[in-house]
């Protein structure tokens, strides 16, 4: 188990989590919105003189499913808001949700996700993967001017698996460039929340690396 966390390492996380509002938000309202339109074609459907049941059931199941993948958002939200230090997951897995979140919001920004990792046997703390690697890609945009690819890349090394961000340049069309709804993520940020999640953490011009653990499996 990863020690109690520094000041440093606090402060970092919350300036993290700050950065990453707006993309939760998304990824809270993606579901919710569709609701109210489909209850609008409903609400008309069923104010016919004569409703066609077949239609009205249809989006009545529509809305049973966007309400039940909102819920699943909101408890994934908390997640991140409050980790479960204990639960693992596949790298893969952890870089797509990752990717997942951040993708929309960084492509308004002109940056580009490119996510070549592959299947690898193991685990990692999730809690970790995910702060870190988030992380890393808004350090990696708050620093490396756009348009610019952002290639993920993983690797098995034993008893770690080492993950890699490299920012490369291209010809791509100079996207929104808004202000960041908070301050920019610097390497000390990085280095603070490495330390107390327990990963290694190294860069090299426009390359960032993590070196995970792989541990148990958690069910």
């Amino acid at each position: 188990m990863p020690a109690v966390p520094s000041h440093a390492a606090e402060a970092a996380r919350y300036a993290l989590l700050r950065r990453l509002a707006p993309s939760f938000r998304h990824h809270l309202v993606v579901n919710l919105q569709p609701i109210g339109m489909i209850y609008e074609v409903m609400d008309r459907r069923l104010r016919a003189s004569a409703p066609d049941l077949a239609h009205v059931q249809d989006s009545a199941n529509k809305i049973n499913g966007f309400a039940k993948a909102a819920l699943n958002s909101c408890v994934d939200v908390i997640g991140w808001l409050a980790p479960d230090d204990t639960a693992t997951v596949s790298v893969h897995d952890a870089v797509r949700e990752c990717a997942a979140l951040l993708a929309t919001s960084l492509s308004f920004r002109g940056y580009a996700l490119r996510n070549e990792v592959p299947e690898l046997q193991g685990v990692v703390r999730r809690a970790g993967m995910r702060t870190l690697l988030t992380g890393a890609l808004l350090h990696c945009t708050d620093h490396l001017p756009a348009p610019s690819d952002l290639v993920l890349t993983a690797a098995s090394e034993g008893d770690a698996v080492r993950l890699a961000v490299d920012v490369r340049g291209n010809q791509g069309e100079n996207s929104f460039r808004g202000e960041a709804n908070y301050r920019p993520l610097e390497w000390e940020d990085l280095e603070a929340l490495a330390a107390a999640d327990g990963v290694q953490l190294a860069r090299q011009e426009e390359r960032i690396e993590l070196r995970l653990p792989w541990v148990a499996a958690t069910g």
